[in-house]
């Protein structure tokens, strides 16, 4: 076996040079996404920290009474955000949902877009499907080297490393809402003579509103699974006690955190559950 050990196809030495390549020769692009990442971030983490907190509860709570109508949830919201705030996490917790919101953004902006496009062309969604397996399954720690190298530490490279692992969930899901759309309402309105784009805008959009909102959903939850893996490369937020906890070896702090991080993800789960009516 050692002939074919002697001759390993050189993945590192390719993967090297491409990152060496792009930094050269991209560097304007990377400096000039880095500067608008970091000044979406910077606007809504000065959104969630400038107000009292309790205007915060209070806003977010509408905005859930808004998409649910009903009680139960904005109570629950109410309830989570006073526990945070009773545990002292406050701050952890606004650059926390800094980040997943500035994913949100991003990934839906990009997502929902490229969804349709491979709903309406199934040849681009079966071209883009081994990319969109291979952004899942590659390890998320592995996304934090080329982050590094092009944006340097902070929130930016640990936003840049969670939009990469979340992406694939809108695409996903907006694809598979849009295509499932009943062949019987698209014929109808194409009778009617609408144009494509009032029928995305009137028949598949709303139709794929569940889905749409599920991959929303998928956006948000994974972005939470990737707040202590930010940390590592300088991202703010409840990420960082986490690994404070690791490093201490200190189970009571571990344990904190992370109820905190569960807390969160439980009330944006129940804020954006949205059902076919």
């Amino acid at each position: 076996m050692n002939w074919l050990t002697d001759n390993k196809i050189p993945i590192d030495d390719v993967a090297e040079g491409a990152f060496e390549w792009l930094q050269i020769n991209g560097g304007w692009f990377f400096d000039g996404l880095s500067v608008a990442m970091e000044t979406l971030i910077e606007a809504i983490l000065w959104v969630l920290q400038t107000p009292n907190p309790l205007i915060i509860v209070a806003v977010f709570a509408a905005l859930t009474w808004v998409i649910q109508r009903n009680w139960k949830v904005p109570a629950l919201v109410i309830v989570g955000f006073l526990f945070i705030l009773n545990q002292g996490y406050w701050e952890e917790t606004t650059e926390s949902l800094t980040l997943v919101l500035s994913a949100c953004v991003v990934c839906m902006g990009v997502g929902v877009p490229i969804g349709i496009a491979a709903a309406h062309r199934p040849g681009l969604y079966r071209f883009m499907a081994p990319v969109l397996d291979l952004m899942q399954t590659l390890p998320t720690f592995v996304y934090l080297i080329p982050a590094i190298v092009f944006f340097g530490i902070g929130m930016v490279p640990g936003l840049i490393a969670t939009v990469i692992f979340v992406l694939p969930a809108p695409i996903r899901l907006t694809q598979l809402g849009i295509s499932s759309t009943p062949r019987a309402l698209l014929e109808a309105a194409q009778a009617f003579g609408a144009k494509p784009s009032q029928t995305l805008w009137k028949i598949e959009l709303p139709y794929a509103l569940p889905q749409i909102m599920a991959g929303l959903n998928q956006t948000i939850m994974l972005s939470l699974s990737m707040v202590v893996i930010a940390a590592l490369v300088g991202a703010d937020g409840l990420g960082v006690p986490v690994v404070r906890a690791l490093n201490q070896v200190n189970t009571g702090l571990g344990f904190e955190s992370g109820l905190i991080i569960v807390v969160v993800a439980i009330m944006l789960d129940r804020m954006l559950r949205v059902t076919r009516k």
